[in-house]
């Protein structure tokens, strides 16, 4: 009896000094836990790409729980769009939400990236050409030469550009001689050659510029953007389908010593979050888009046209002076288009042999 009364005094006591111990090992633990917070400006001020913006971080937010935050903030909140890079760059920031052809000035070559000539494949196909043809690399060399201290991913494979708003409907490219006309990045070199103005706005700047006359025409990017600036108010005239800005994503951008810094699940789920947001970004987009547009035309009264052919081939056709221009000038420029005509003209081979015509099985159902 003596022995079993000792016996479960010990394990008794044993159990009390386990949970003691329990709890005072757990006790450090829990007052050390800090949530690492990095402040991300994006160059959106609202609508559907400050969703697209929040839409990221929720899904970082939902992988990393409590240990990774990330504050996003609205366009201009602590730099003006054009100074986001070097403000990621100093660490005045820890990240932005953009777009290269916004900081191009740097390297003309930072407009292939997502805004460049299209070699016949579409934003989804870049994307793939920076995952698996080398471009995350060349990328990063870019990065390297610029001397600039940030790393980034891209993803959000936009559908192809609108040529954009226009005081009268386009048949032909001669109409667009000596045209005001708004766009950014390498599109802007593209457009010029084709003998327009260029004018390079932001976003929130665009109507105001047509209405009061600054400029003759101009795109920003879809429908659902367009029709939140009010382009429907200051033209009828809206052109679907261009060359000119026909594959671009988003890119994610940090401020390299921070995310060094960070463990490697949280680099991990920064990264991997870019990956799975651009599913999420094409089905949501997409639907977006095709539901403002019929707004845009039903409701509205916008003429929407299919920009002809004929000014798709001079864009094609201005697009090979402005490439072979600056690829003369400038060698690293010249090896990227080589890796993307490389990635193209394989992928694209395959697609283009593969794919049925869906245009065709459209009008089949729908006229």
């Amino acid at each position: 009896m003596t022995k079993s009364v000792n016996r479960r005094r010990f394990l008794k006591g044993s159990a009390l000094a386990a949970t003691a111990t329990a709890g005072t090992l757990a006790a450090p633990a829990i007052a050390n836990a800090q949530t690492t917070v990095l402040k991300m400006q994006a160059a959106w001020g609202g609508g559907i790409f400050l969703e697209n913006a929040k839409s990221y971080v929720d899904r970082v937010h939902a992988m990393a729980g409590d240990s990774l935050k990330i504050d996003l903030l609205p366009v201009n909140a602590v730099v003006k769009t054009s100074q986001m890079q070097d403000a990621v760059h100093r660490g005045v920031l820890d990240a932005a939400h953009y777009v290269p052809a916004y900081w191009y000035s740097k390297s003309k070559a930072a407009s292939l990236f997502g805004t460049g000539p299209c070699f016949g494949w579409s934003s989804q196909e870049v994307l793939g050409w920076v995952y698996y043809g080398g471009g995350q690399e060349l990328f990063d060399e870019l990065m390297g030469s610029l001397g600039l201290n940030v790393v980034s991913f891209f993803n959000s494979p936009m559908p192809a550009q609108p040529l954009g708003w226009f005081n009268e409907q386009i048949t032909d490219a001669a109409q667009m001689n000596g045209l005001k006309y708004r766009t950014v990045g390498l599109a802007a070199d593209v457009l010029l050659e084709m003998g327009m103005s260029v004018v390079q706005l932001p976003g929130g700047e665009i109507q105001p510029a047509m209405k009061s006359g600054l400029i003759d025409a101009a795109e920003f990017n879809n429908p659902t953007s367009d029709r939140d600036f009010g382009m429907q108010d200051v033209s009828k005239h809206y052109h679907l389908a261009s060359f000119h800005q026909s594959q671009e994503f988003f890119e994610v951008t940090f401020n390299k010593r921070k995310f060094d810094a960070l463990p490697a699940e949280h680099q991990a789920i920064l990264r991997h979050a870019s990956e799975a947001e651009n599913s999420n970004f094409y089905w949501h987009n997409t639907k977006r888009y095709a539901e403002d547009l019929n707004k845009l035309q039903n409701e509205q009264g916008v003429n929407v046209y299919r920009t002809p052919d004929s000014v798709m081939a001079a864009q094609l056709n201005a697009w090979d002076i402005v490439v072979e221009r600056i690829a003369a000038e400038d060698e690293f420029f010249a090896k990227v288009v080589e890796s993307q005509k490389a990635y193209a003209k394989e992928v694209m081979n395959y697609l283009n042999l593969n794919q049925p015509d869906y245009k065709l099985a459209y009008n089949h159902y729908f006229g």
